[in-house]
C-alpha cells in the first residue's frame, strides 16, 4: 500500500517524480552523509529537485505513524504549505510518499524544490568575520520576528536548517528539515526559547536581542536576559547528553 500526494502545478511529471522515489536506493546525487535521512538531488525537465528519504521507524513508530500521528514526510509536506501561504521562505513543496505494510509505515518521503543558497546560520556561528556578519544577523533576527508574529513556532530552529541567500545588500532566509513545527500565538516566553539552539555566543545573542527589542519594542535588558537564559539552558543539556553518549560508547 503506499499514498503520494502531489503539489496541483506538478501533475504533468507525476509518473516521473513516482519512478525516481521507486528508484531513491539507486539513482540520484546523495548529499551529504546520510546518516540518519538521506537526501539526494534530481532534475526532471529542467528544475532540480530535492528528496528525502526519512529512516525506516522502529516496530512501535511504524504503527503510530500508520494509525495515530502524521508521517515526517506528510508534516514536512503540510508544514512547507502553510509556510508557503504565510509568506515564510522554505524550498518549494512538492509532493509526499509513503510506503505502507499492513501492520505500519514502512518508508517515506518528502520531495521539494533544491535551492542553491550561500550560507547557512552555521556559518554566522564558526566564522565570526564572515563578510557582513552583524547586517546579516540582524536580518536573520527580523525573519525570526516574523515567524513569531505569524505564530509559528520552529521546534528545529537551529543553525544548520536555515539556508541564506543573498540578493543585493538583502538576505532571504529558507527554513528546512520541517517536520517538528507548531502555530500558535505566541508568548514573550516561547518567543526567546525559539532562539535557544542557534549559538552559544554571548556577542551573537546580544545582537539578536539589540535587534528583537528594536522591532517588537520591549527593553533589551528583558529580551537580551531571557534569551541568555534559554540558551545556557540549552547548552548544559545539549553537553550533559553528550557527556553521557561519551560515557556509554566508552563502555562498550
Amino acid at each position: 500500500m503506499n499514498k503520494f500526494i502531489l503539489h496541483k502545478n506538478y501533475t504533468s511529471v507525476k509518473a516521473q517524480l513516482l519512478l525516481l522515489i521507486q528508484n531513491f536506493s539507486t539513482k540520484g546525487e546523495l548529499i551529504g552523509d546520510g546518516d540518519r535521512n538521506k537526501i539526494k538531488i534530481y532534475e526532471i525537465d529542467g528544475k532540480i529537485l530535492n528528496v528525502k528519504s526519512f529512516k525506516v521507524p522502529n516496530f512501535i513508530n511504524k504503527i503510530v505513524y500508520r494509525f495515530f500521528r502524521k508521517s515526517k514526510a506528510q508534516r514536512s509536506y503540510e508544514y512547507a504549505s502553510i509556510l508557503t501561504e504565510k509568506n515564510i521562505g522554505t524550498p518549494q513543496p512538492i509532493a509526499y510518499y509513503e510506503n505502507y505494510s499492513l501492520l505500519g509505515l514502512l518508508d517515506s518521503y518528502y520531495v521539494c524544490e533544491h535551492l542553491n543558497y550561500d550560507l547557512t546560520f552555521r556559518e554566522l556561528v564558526t566564522n565570526p568575520e564572515y563578510p557582513d556578519h552583524e547586517n546579516i544577523l540582524r536580518q536573520f533576527t527580523k525573519f525570526t520576528w516574523q515567524l513569531h508574529e505569524k505564530g509559528i513556532y520552529f521546534k528545529d530552529h537551529s543553525p544548520g536548517n536555515t539556508l541564506i541567500i543573498k540578493k543585493e545588500e538583502y538576505y532571504n532566509f529558507y527554513l528546512v528539515d520541517l517536520n517538528r513545527m507548531s502555530f500558535f500565538k505566541l508568548d514573550f516566553e516561547a518567543r526567546m526559547k525559539n532562539f535557544s539552539r542557534l549559538t552559544p555566543k554571548k556577542e551573537m545573542i546580544k545582537i539578536m536581542s539589540d535587534e528583537y527589542a528594536k522591532l517588537s519594542g520591549l527593553s533589551f535588558e528583558n529580551i537580551f536576559e531571557k534569551m541568555w537564559y534559554y540558551t545556557n539552558e540549552f547548552q548544559e543539556k545539549y553537553q550533559r547528553k553528550k557527556r553521557l553518549k561519551q560515557q556509554f560508547l566508552g563502555r562498550k
